[in-house]
């Protein structure tokens, strides 16, 4: 039996960067995992500029850039009559999002911590947590071949996923529960042409779509959970359904390929969270919760809260439409140029200037042509009601 500094579970996008970091500080470390790599898990694996940021910090950016996994350098958000793009909040300097497969990540990741000075043990399965007088002190598990082990460590730090064997052995508290809000299925598709990072919201249905290793395409398709059951009845043929909400998307879709891994080629997430901690040791899981907490916080968007824009029609014929969100602080100046309808919004989220409370941005809607003039959104706003989230 060895005495560790630490001991991390878990070697993926978490552990295997927490051991690298104390590692390169001199620290004494163990990583361990029940995977080999490079291996696959269910995750849409998006990397947003504070991950990049991170990436290029710790030197690893490089390895990700030499996969061919393509830069996401816009975003877009399509409500429908609103189309709203433009460029993340820079980071460090970087604006630049990437979406390597976990295949890759996972393994670049694995390999810098045990350059880093880690002992790394894939295949390594932890069957018990040992804990004296109240603490935790080290792990007892096996390797591959079955052989028992049992080492200690001054701190134990669980990154072991939603079901984390740690966060379970230690009770840990919870906080920032989430509900379930959200049944998604993902797959891959070749042939697909995207421009950045993809988001299609409609009523009650949702994807997200963004360029991947290999000339790939990831879709993920979300609907509520009060519809899961109706989704799983077929899965193959509501996830292709949902594409005719976005006629052109889905035209696109039509012309491509979907490389699948199973019959159905889907892979399932639920987007709910829990946060647990207990002592030096912290674990994040997706488990089911029916209450959020009851504060405000930091949020990049408002929720509208007008079915349809109020509009008034100035002397020139340009029809000016004027929304505000729920929370009554942000505001939103539109003008049309042909005399129609205003078109319907439903109550979805809409993005600030990542610099500033103003931005501009192309809203279509049928049959006339939107332009958002200025919008004003608070740096503190409520939490959006929309029941499609990103998973």
């Amino acid at each position: 039996m060895s005495e560790y500094d630490a001991i991390v579970v878990g070697a993926r996008c978490a552990g295997a960067p927490t051991a690298m970091v104390l590692a390169r500080r001199g620290w004494r470390v163990l990583l361990v995992d029940r995977a080999t790599f490079p291996s696959d898990t269910v995750s849409t694996h998006l990397l947003h500029a504070p991950a990049i940021a991170a990436l290029h910090r710790w030197g690893l950016l490089h390895r990700v850039v030499a996969t061919g996994c393509p830069p996401i350098n816009t975003y877009s958000f399509d409500f429908g009559p609103i189309t709203i793009s433009g460029t993340p909040r820079p980071v460090d300097g970087i604006n630049t999002a990437y979406a390597p497969r976990r295949t890759v990540l996972d393994k670049i990741l694995v390999d810098a911590a045990a350059e880093a000075g880690a002992e790394v043990r894939e295949g390594f399965t932890v069957d018990e947590i040992l804990i004296e007088d109240g603490a935790v002190v080290g792990i007892r598990g096996r390797d591959p071949h079955g052989a028992a082990a049992c080492e200690r460590a001054r701190v134990v730090i669980g990154a072991d996923g939603r079901n984390s064997h740690l966060a379970r052995a230690v009770r840990a508290e919870e906080y920032n529960t989430k509900p379930i809000l959200q049944w998604s299925y993902y797959t891959y598709w070749s042939g697909l042409p995207i421009d950045g990072m993809e988001t299609v919201i409609r009523p009650n249905r949702g994807w997200g779509a963004f360029p991947t290793n290999d000339d790939l395409t990831l879709i993920v398709m979300g609907w509520p959970y009060a519809e899961a059951s109706a989704y799983k009845s077929d899965v193959e043929a509501n996830y292709l359904k949902t594409f005719e909400l976005a006629p052109e998307f889905a035209a696109r879709v039509r012309e491509a390929k979907r490389e699948a891994r199973s019959p159905a080629g889907l892979s399932r997430i639920t987007s709910a969270s829990r946060t647990a901690t207990a002592g030096r040791s912290s674990v994040t899981r997706a488990i089911p919760r029916t209450r959020s907490p009851p504060r405000a916080s930091p949020m990049r968007s408002a929720t509208l809260s007008a079915a349809r824009m109020r509009s008034s029609k100035c002397s020139s014929g340009v029809r000016r439409s004027r929304m505000r969100c729920r929370s009554g602080n942000a505001h939103v100046t539109c003008t049309q140029r042909r005399s129609t309808n205003s078109p319907r919004i439903s109550r979805r989220s809409i993005l600030r200037h990542p610099r500033c409370n103003r931005f501009s941005a192309r809203c279509t809607g049928t049959g006339t042509r939107w332009t958002i003039s200025s919008a004003w959104l608070p740096r503190r706003s409520h939490r959006s009601s929309s029941s499609i989230r990103r998973a």
